[in-house]
């Protein structure tokens, strides 16, 4: 057996139940093989089983009071998974699916992610099973000031920096920090994702989507395209999607659908700049479904149903896809309804959200297809940007934000083509994503001996 195929019947033996962290160790250790030829050095270090083995793993409850001052509790999570090139970084989830493996799953993601950026950050994730939707201001503050009650002595800016995820935005990272600066009696940069106010960077809240259209844009032009006159479907609606829809719309494409976890709406006139903003107003105001919007413009709108499911069904043709929403939303028949829909490119703006029978599928039709990993490492990069600022006590402007979020993108994609091509896997974005990052960590890891 090899080496890569050893380590992953080993994770699934000691962590049977860990069905996410499998999917993503095997689709990262599958395309590693060939490094194990090349570079005898990584396997005589074993760096494959310790790369997949986590620095750290905390649990801990989170107690909290809601309105009614009723007692609840619920499960928190911090992943430290590797800070071989630099401290700890990834989001905090809060969502009921919340669990160990998928914690796991996203900080193995996290190590190659930020690697691919090329600044200093290590992979790490956390988060609850508390869900906030349908909570009050005071009770979402009071749960992030337990949360942080106990994260706070596990994080610092040279060793773990949290970030926003999926149930976490503006709100709760101010009030996590907050309370950090409170019991810490230090103003650093620990979180990123901030208000600008107190240490945040511009264009943080829109860099993911605007990273994954930079992607696929980048993806798009090795074959002569760009999103001029393009029909773009994007999944879910909220700040991946949302700023997605923007970027789209300045590069001249025409988005036509957004979902949230009640249904989906295809907008076939495009989700123009005046939608968008009511799509805003709607999701990070009000707080509703998007239902609401199929109400005012008068669009189709299917419950119960994702992007991908509707797609398929009703033929509906586009060209380009950036699924936004969570993981595994594309599973085998979608993705082949996607292909036989005319879709040629998809970047995916969430972690994940493709099942490997999704990838198979288009990889064999020939897809332009950019991993989470890859295409939206934009937000990451911009959490990045934004220690850089804290570190030097700076405010760089938007168009300087913007600039090296675009360049750093580029980069990326370059690096994802050298190595595939490297290793004899041409134009495949998925094995060069995970060669890039795996080389940079495994040499750091050499270099500080068996630690």
């Amino acid at each position: 057996m090899s080496v890569t195929k050893s380590v992953i019947e080993k994770v699934k033996h000691m962590d049977p139940e860990q069905k996410e962290f499998h999917q993503a160790v095997e689709e990262v250790m599958e395309t590693l093989e060939p490094t194990a030829e090349r570079h005898p050095e990584f396997v005589k270090n074993n760096i494959y089983e310790r790369i997949v083995e986590p620095e750290r793993t905390i649990m801990f409850r989170v107690p909290w009071a809601d309105d009614k001052n009723n007692v609840h509790v619920n499960r928190g999570f911090r992943v430290q998974f590797n800070n071989a090139i630099g401290p700890f970084k990834g989001g905090i989830r809060f969502h009921p699916s919340v669990n160990l493996s998928i914690i796991k799953f996203l900080g193995f993601e996290q190590i190659f992610k930020n690697s691919l950026t090329t600044l200093a950050m290590g992979g790490g994730k956390g988060g609850s099973d508390f869900d906030p939707k349908g909570k009050s201001d005071a009770e979402i503050m009071r749960f992030c000031q337990s949360f942080m009650r106990e994260l706070f002595r596990h994080i610092g800016p040279e060793t773990d920096v949290p970030a926003g995820d999926i149930g976490v935005g503006g709100r709760e990272i101010g009030y996590m920090y907050g309370y950090y600066k409170k019991i810490r009696n230090d103003h650093t940069g620990v979180l990123t994702g901030k208000g600008i106010e107190y240490g945040g960077s511009l264009v943080r809240p829109e860099a993911t989507g605007y990273g994954a259209v930079y992607f696929a844009a980048e993806m798009l032009g090795t074959r002569g395209h760009d999103f001029k006159g393009k029909r773009v479907a994007v999944s879910g609606a909220g700040n991946v999607a949302q700023f997605a829809i923007e970027k789209v719309n300045q590069l001249g494409g025409k988005v036509i659908s957004v979902c949230d976890s009640s249904a989906t709406i295809i907008d076939e006139a495009g989700i123009d700049n005046d939608k968008l903003r009511y799509l805003m107003e709607l999701k990070n105001l009000r707080r509703g479904r998007v239902s609401e919007y199929a109400d005012t413009y008068k669009t189709d709108c299917f419950e119960g149903k994702n992007v991908w499911d509707v797609i398929r069904e009703q033929g509906i043709k586009i060209d380009v896809a950036l699924p936004c929403a969570t993981q595994n939303e594309i599973d085998g028949a979608n993705a082949q309804g996607l292909a036989d829909n005319g879709c040629f490119c998809v970047a995916e703006g969430a972690n994940m959200p493709s099942s490997p029978e999704a990838v198979r599928v288009f990889q064999a039709s020939n897809f332009l297809f950019g991993p989470g990993k890859a295409a939206n490492a934009g937000g990451v990069a911009t959490s990045g940007l934004e220690m850089s600022q804290n570190s030097s006590k700076l405010s760089w402007s938007r168009d300087e934000v913007d600039g090296k979020l675009l360049n750093i993108m580029k980069g990326i994609h370059k690096s994802c083509l050298d190595a595939a091509e490297a290793y004899g896997k041409n134009g495949d974005y998925v094995t060069g994503a995970n060669i890039a990052g795996f080389v940079k960590v495994a040499k750091a890891m050499i270099a500080y001996g068996v630690i």
